[in-house]
């Protein structure tokens, strides 16, 4: 599967969380060949499905969210459009940056900032309040209400670009990056001969709420499931214990969100491939699907499968596309087989 051409269809596209549909109707197409039934749910999410065609079979739920983080329009002032994150900003890093503003057609914004000759040291050295920054589009106070009305979404501007031989740079990487696995997976296992009914589920609203899986989960009532997500990446000022490197691997959660034999048959599959794995301890909430996919009605047997990457929540999120691939392998050899080992437990 050619995941560049995927990734650079999927983040060059706006969906931050309440606002997915590109995201989705991208998802749902790409997911169309590979599977038997393909839905989109009343929150948005994209549900895919395909029957092993044994009766009774257990269900396996692989779910990678589908929005990002962004912005939405809240006011305006003297020609400048007034915001609030949609999902975790860190406000230190949004002035100056650019912005794309999804009206129709959509308008490109730079963030408003002051130039170091206007500042006090004292200026310099502190982050803005969100409430406070304004973004610039160019236009006076009635057209900037004309065309950008209060409630308009925003998006970091960009897509993703090759980092080097080995990393992909871009937006939106989380979670689109694990939602490109599964499809990779997906393709593995097009010939292959499953003991589970698998749904594949690209969800919305994950860096709000997660009330796309927590719906979805609902609905499909799995047996078990899989929540696929990003984990922080290396970089020169990281924490060593809290991050992981990228090339090395996918990162198998280990922890109270991680049914243990399921946590164990994922590792054991890495060995089977001769892929080297990563390990995240997660003392407590995950930080990903896999908390509300865990409690959805009476219970879920739950793994969390996690590809590293750099400055997460940024427009420069980085990966390893030899993370991604091998993710994709661990995933399919994963599910292959995986009912008959779910009946015994």
């Amino acid at each position: 599967m050619d995941h560049d051409a995927i990734l650079s269809r999927l983040c060059g596209l706006g969906a931050p969380s309440g606002f997915e549909g590109p995201a989705s109707r991208a998802a749902a197409e790409l997911l169309r060949p590979l599977a038997d039934e393909v839905t989109v749910d009343r929150m948005g999410s994209v549900l895919a499905l395909r029957r092993c065609g044994r009766e009774g079979a257990k269900r396996l739920l692989l779910d990678a969210h589908l929005d990002e983080i962004g912005f939405v329009v809240t006011g305006h002032e003297e020609g400048y459009l007034k915001f609030a994150s949609l999902g975790g900003v860190d406000p230190r890093m949004l002035p100056d940056r650019e912005l794309t503003v999804l009206t129709d057609p959509p308008l490109a914004g730079v963030v408003a900032c002051l130039p170091p000759h206007v500042q006090t040291r004292e200026d310099m050295d502190k982050s803005i309040p969100i409430r406070e920054l304004c973004l610039d589009v160019g236009l006076s106070q009635e057209e900037a209400e004309r065309r950008v009305p209060v409630g308009t979404p925003a998006v970091f501007r960009g897509g993703c670009f090759p980092l080097g031989q080995e990393l992909i740079c871009g937006k939106s990487l989380d979670d689109r990056a694990c939602f490109a696995a599964l499809l990779g997976a997906l393709e593995l296992l097009k010939d292959r001969r499953l003991d589970v009914d698998l749904y594949v589920l690209g969800s919305v609203c994950e860096e709000v709420d997660s009330t796309g899986a927590v719906t979805a989960a609902y609905g499909v009532v799995p047996d078990l499931c899989a929540a696929v997500d990003v984990t922080h990446g290396d970089s020169p000022d990281a924490p060593k214990e809290k991050t992981f490197p990228l090339g090395k691997g996918p990162v198998i959660g280990v922890g109270p969100n991680c049914t243990r034999w399921m946590e164990q048959r994922m590792r054991r599959k890495a060995e089977e491939l001769g892929m080297a794995v990563q390990t995240e301890v997660m003392a407590g909430h995950s930080g990903t699907n896999g908390w509300p996919l865990q409690v959805s009605r009476e219970g879920v047997a739950t793994a969390v499968l996690s590809l590293p990457l750099r400055y997460m929540h940024t427009p420069i999120e980085v990966i390893s596309r030899r993370d991604l691939e091998d993710l994709a392998r661990l995933l399919a050899a994963f599910v292959e087989g995986i009912g008959e080992e779910a009946e015994s437990r």
